[in-house]
């Protein structure tokens, strides 16, 4: 199916070579999965409609989405699909997170128990869910690998998951196994305030006698001479001064190595990404743009996702549209942003989320069967998928669950 978006004000990050279009009154074409050209109409005052062929022009759906924002879809470096119908568990501030886990087992048993009892493949599906109303059409998968039939977005599961240097047996021979097929790791590190959350950093430093791509998560007790043996470091905030009150510091980590966000799952941070966003703003560590480039163009150049990250020609048709309040600071309208604004998501030229405002310009084009409605934040939207099934089966299991979505309730 082809697309062509029009009138659109594109945020997104400086390409390397300086080729992408960027601003108001701009056009996307896509057509299959990729982006076939993207045209800047502010000095011709013409939408990208003119440059189709007119024999071609039955062949798109045109849509009109003027004053909105278009911007590549999100990549979220981090996240434990399975463990996002947890509420934030924690009890206390802690040193380190193996304090945190074997206090929250101690005294949260019964709430473990209840989200655990719900099956994996149902929790797992909410996880892709939880990521997608977000406007994530890339979600880094850590832990053990996964296997999802017809995901809605991308599930990137193409590294070596190491849980911790305390709490993954046999570490030690797994980084420096030669048969490994993934020579990049990704391992919980420094996820502490105390020295001996610093120490286990050097400890996997001084074991990595392979040489091994190492991809950071946390590192709150990480030091600079430390950040440059990392290939990135994965920044998730909101986790981050749930559990110790403090994050990484990120000011100074960025200039040894790349920074990438991540949000973890909902057993120690918000379901929202744009809060968790916000929190990393106020922050004043990154810049406006260097925030948005961890969420975009920065993780799919770490991640080796050569076809994502930026609105580019022949680049993936992976592109999130929403409602924006403020068109002369594109950055800031960006910011401003929650899952309700979100009104079209497409992930390689599919579409699987789109507003209910877009339901004339769409439904001729979509198989509106395979799409659900739901309610998030007052407003209606349909995705892809059954959502109001699984929500209830979720329910069945574990009713006490909160999911920031309504729906009709004669399921």
């Amino acid at each position: 199916m082809n697309f062509s978006l029009n009138n659109l004000h594109i945020v997104q990050p400086n390409a390397l070579d300086g080729s992408n279009p960027a601003g108001a009154n701009s056009s996307i074409k896509i057509r299959g999965e990729k982006i076939e050209c993207i045209s800047n109409s502010t000095s011709n005052n013409l939408d990208l409609d003119h440059f189709i062929p007119t024999e071609d022009r039955f062949q798109y759906i045109h849509l009109d989405l003027t004053n909105c924002l278009a911007f590549p879809g999100l990549i979220n470096s981090h996240d434990h699909l399975e463990f996002n119908l947890f509420p934030k568990l924690g009890n206390r501030i802690y040193n380190n997170y193996v304090e945190w886990g074997n206090d929250i087992h101690r005294q949260n048993k019964t709430i473990i128990d209840k989200v655990l009892s719900v099956p994996e493949n149902l929790r797992v599906q909410w996880g892709m869910y939880k990521n997608l109303l977000n406007g994530v059409t890339t979600v880094v998968q850590h832990g053990k690998s996964l296997t999802i039939n017809d995901p809605l977005i991308t599930i990137y599961q193409n590294c070596r998951s190491l849980h911790s240097v305390r709490q993954e047996k046999y570490w030690k021979g797994k980084l420096n196994s030669p048969f490994a097929s993934k020579k990049t790791f990704a391992i919980h590190i420094g996820e502490g305030t105390d020295k001996a959350s610093f120490l286990e950093i050097t400890k996997l430093l001084e074991w990595n006698l392979l040489k091994r791509e190492l991809i950071a998560i946390h590192g709150v007790a990480m030091q600079k001479e430390q950040a440059e043996k990392f290939k990135a470091l994965v920044w998730c905030p909101d986790s981050n001064f749930f559990l110790l009150n403090a994050t990484a510091d990120i000011r100074d980590l960025k200039q040894k190595t790349q920074l990438i966000f991540g949000t973890d799952s909902t057993l120690t941070a918000g379901w929202n990404l744009w809060e968790q966003l916000r929190m990393a703003r106020n922050l004043r560590t990154l810049s406006d743009l260097e925030l948005l480039e961890s969420v975009t163009c920065t993780p799919a150049s770490v991640w080796n996702l050569n076809n994502t990250g930026i609105l580019r020609e022949k680049m993936d048709a992976d592109i999130v549209i929403a409602t924006g309040n403020d068109k002369s600071d594109l950055l800031k309208s960006f910011y401003s942003l929650n899952p309700r604004d979100m009104i079209l998501i497409m992930n390689k030229g599919s579409v699987v989320l789109f507003d209910e405002g877009l339901m004339g310009q769409l439904k001729k084009g979509l198989n509106l069967q395979t799409f659900s409605k739901i309610g998030i934040g007052g407003k209606s939207k349909y995705v892809k998928g059954d959502l109001p099934l699984l929500i209830t089966k979720i329910k069945e299991k574990y009713d006490e669950v909160f999911l920031p979505v309504e729906f009709d309730q004669t399921y």
